[in-house]
């Protein structure tokens, strides 16, 4: 009977997961960069591997891509896509595990969530709700540093 560990867990996430995606992510970003995927849409782009999730048995990677600038999101994708069967070859080459783990891919969209959230931090409404927030704290830092007694003497009040 096999021994279950107990794992170390961030969030529902094994340390082997994050640790597999992690030199899954440095040899897929290796090969991009090297150019060693030859297909004339990934040569003209630059894309970035932010992040690869593993599946809890290792046997599956989503691998979260997104192209510099954003642009032609759809035909990077379709490429990596038409390239899989060669990127799975050359990380099961490169990365030691025991089974090769099927891909895909996906675009990171976490970029798109971060610029919404600024351009709504940047509407009026929200950044006069900030400055009342702002002025508030500060009046209250004021009151208390005026109830503050510098003298040294112990208030027994």
């Amino acid at each position: 009977m096999a021994r279950r560990h107990k794992r170390d867990q961030i969030g529902g996430i094994s340390q082997r997961q994050l640790r597999v995606g992690e030199l899954i992510r440095h040899e897929l970003a290796d090969m991009l960069s090297r150019g060693e995927v030859h297909d004339p849409v990934i040569e003209t782009h630059m894309i970035t591997v932010p992040e690869v999730r593993m599946s809890p048995d290792l046997r599956l990677a989503t691998i979260y891509v997104m192209p510099l600038g954003g642009s032609d999101k759809k035909e990077v994708l379709d490429a990596l896509d038409r390239n899989k069967r060669y990127i799975r070859g050359e990380i099961a080459r490169r990365v030691n595990l025991k089974f090769a783990p099927e891909i895909r891919f996906r675009i990171d969209e976490r970029f798109d969530e971060a610029e919404r959230i600024e351009k709504l931090l940047r509407t009026p409404v929200v950044r006069r709700d900030l400055a009342q927030k702002d002025l508030a704290q500060k009046d209250l830092a004021a009151s208390d540093l005026a109830a503050t007694d510098f003298s040294g003497e112990k208030d027994d009040g």
